[in-house]
């Protein structure tokens, strides 16, 4: 494991050439030209010099990348200091393990070796389509909690621990707690609306239930009176897990928010530019399986917000996990869900393993 990766991931393991990656890193960098700020009004111009100001900063960041790599390839790991360390850390995060911003409900094509997420493109756009940000009403301190996905007829999973913030129970049954409501936002997407005709906002109807002993969720769901449209097809839930884990491409869909309990936040800032809550794709690997404690482990660039998040299998785009939470410098967990496909609150819930 390298030592400074928020997602504990070499770059080496990571990408198949470095010299390559660098100088596509280097020639980017080259390429970029700050905005003018003269002719525009007073405080626009301030804002434009701030934005200016942090890609400075990110550039500054990335080209120590670049020569962290070049020494790494040339095998002077030993030579790498402290800043061209936290360098190919942003690399790895914006070029391997990238936090992709969906607009339209689609996604810009990254550079390198993701640059295969285009020929999967329409089947992503249908997970995109569903998964929402879980919002509640009435909660003293939040109007957002985490990311929830449609796996039954009209059933969404979540986290325990998001759902816990609204309701209470278990799962033989659960209640909505005093006051509160929730629902099911789908779009919640970086400056740009819904797009038209699309129906992205389910209230939440009724607690399905609350796993006792995995930090899972079920809730029933129904489109709002402001939209009326019938609820999408669920997604597929991998009825069986695939041949090999290890290594397996995987997709998470969610809402990453900043989180200094669990990553350094300055580091977050400089690379998530401060762009946090809305829609994300984060592409990234299967690292693990601990099966006695029913954990998958990934490297997805996953943040807080995350919590809920499906993993997809990059090849079949069923959903292998339940992502609830992550160390930093030390990787991201999920629920392997066809370990629960007998399990009453599951069975409970019509999810749509196949």
């Amino acid at each position: 494991m390298w030592k400074g990766s928020p997602v504990a991931t070499d770059p080496e393991e990571v990408f198949k050439d470095l010299l390559e990656v660098a100088e596509r890193v280097r020639s980017n960098l080259r390429s970029e030209t700050p905005e003018s700020v003269e002719d525009l009004p007073p405080e626009e111009a301030t804002a434009r010099e701030i934005e200016r100001f942090a890609q400075e900063e990110r550039a500054r960041v990335l080209e120590a990348g670049v020569v962290g790599l070049e020494k790494l390839a040339a095998g002077r790991e030993d030579e790498i200091d402290e800043d061209e360390h936290f360098g190919m850390e942003a690399i790895v995060l914006l070029e391997g393990r990238p936090a992709l911003l969906v607009q339209g409900s689609d996604f810009t094509t990254p550079q390198g070796d993701w640059g295969i997420l285009d020929a999967a493109r329409p089947a992503i756009r249908e997970s995109i389509a569903r998964v929402g940000r879980v919002e509640v009403g009435g909660h003293l301190d939040f109007d957002w909690l985490g990311t929830a996905f449609l796996v039954g007829p009209d059933v969404v999973m979540t986290n325990r621990h998001v759902a816990a913030e609204f309701a209470r129970g278990d799962a033989d049954g659960a209640v909505f707690r005093e006051g509160m409501t929730a629902r099911i936002d789908t779009a919640e997407e970086r400056g740009l609306s819904p797009v038209a005709g699309a129906s992205p906002e389910y209230e939440v109807t009724e607690i399905l239930g609350i796993h006792r002993d995995v930090d899972l969720a079920l809730l029933r769901v129904a489109p709002t009176a402001a939209n009326g449209a019938a609820l999408p097809t669920p997604l597929q839930i991998a009825a069986e897990p695939p041949a090999a884990l290890p290594g397996r491409p995987v997709y998470v869909i969610g809402y990453p928010a900043a989180d200094g309990r669990r990553n350094e936040p300055e580091a977050m800032r400089r690379i998530f530019m401060d762009i946090y809550n809305v829609k994300r794709l984060q592409p990234g690997t299967i690292t693990a399986l601990d099966a006695p404690t029913a954990r998958l482990k990934h490297d997805c660039s996953t943040l807080g917000g995350n919590s809920g998040s499906p993993v997809f299998d990059l090849d079949s785009h069923k959903v292998l996990g339940l992502h609830f939470g992550g160390r930093f410098r030390f990787g991201n967990f999920a629920v392997p869900l066809w370990q629960l496909r007998n399990d009453p609150l599951v069975v409970r819930g019509q999810l749509n393993f196949v």
